[in-house]
């Protein structure tokens, strides 16, 4: 009897989050994960439970490492507010104008797709729009302290605007023939604040 292949669950994980993210959950079969991932089919079920479960795991990833970069990027103290704001959102545009496929937001795509269906996706997904959006609170806040953002404005809700621009330019990506329309996004959203 052969040796059981031995592989890095981090990696797998990481490879089945690009499955899910440009395939969706629904679309997204046992076969095409595997053949991602690099390992047999009996090797995803004995490691991860199920496809739902490996699917949660590839959405926390997502959280941990895309979000998260946003996140970071907000918290950032060598730039002022305003700066950190344009960066954050014109990060957007650049990571969905890279490459050739248009996936949008992993997160965004997940609460369209699942999130009337699945409680556990849909708190994954609050979860990482709340952590986003507290950043630019935070942000907004610092601003307004500083004089960079007006004092009279409501931070929270500033934040949440922001935090729907992000949401909504990643689903205009998708379709948009350029980065173009949704750079008009963003000087609107700044403007805004």
């Amino acid at each position: 009897m052969g040796r059981p292949k031995q592989f890095d669950p981090d990696d797998a994980i990481a490879r089945a989050m690009e499955v899910f993210w440009r395939d969706g959950y629904a679309l997204a079969t046992p076969r095409a994960l595997v053949d991602e991932m690099g390992i047999g089919k009996g090797s995803l079920y004995h490691a991860f439970g199920s496809k739902r479960a490996l699917f949660m795991l590839a959405l926390r990833r997502y959280g941990d490492t895309q979000a998260a970069a946003l996140v970071e990027m907000l918290r950032r103290q060598d730039l002022p507010v305003r700066e950190r704001l344009r960066l954050a959102l014109e990060a957007v545009v650049t990571l969905d104008f890279t490459g050739d496929e248009r996936r949008g937001c992993f997160a965004a795509n997940t609460a369209t797709e699942l999130a009337a269906a699945g409680e556990e996706a849909a708190s994954v997904v609050r979860d990482m729009f709340d952590r986003t959006e507290g950043a630019f609170l935070a942000a907004i806040e610092e601003g307004q302290r500083t004089g960079e953002v007006d004092p009279t404005r409501d931070a929270h809700a500033l934040a949440s605007l922001l935090l729907n621009t992000v949401v909504g330019m990643r689903v205009l990506a998708r379709t948009a023939d350029g980065p173009e329309q949704v750079r008009r996004v963003v000087a609107a959203a700044l403007a805004a604040v």
